[in-house]
């Protein structure tokens, strides 16, 4: 499996309203951290994330995650 492309080391934090939204794992997208289909013809596919309740979500930026689509704290190692 390829790697994926580190697109920031820290996550994006964000005020999410209650939805459905798809997490950019490939790290290819220019919508990040969701995704745009940047990711065809790459072993990557995005992860679907149900948000129930307005609050604020912390989006892996690293793409290393070992949580996704949410931020684990693996960037402090990278």
């Amino acid at each position: 499996m390829s790697e994926t492309n580190i697109v920031q080391k820290k996550p994006y934090v964000m005020e999410m309203e209650p939805g459905e939204y798809w997490w950019c794992q490939c790290g290819l997208s220019a919508e990040q951290p969701f995704c745009d289909g940047s990711h065809k013809g790459t072993d990557f596919a995005p992860v679907k994330a149900g948000i129930a309740e307005k609050k604020t979500v912390a989006w892996c930026g690293c793409k290393r995650t070992g949580k996704p689509p949410f931020c684990d704290g693996t960037h402090s190692s990278l």
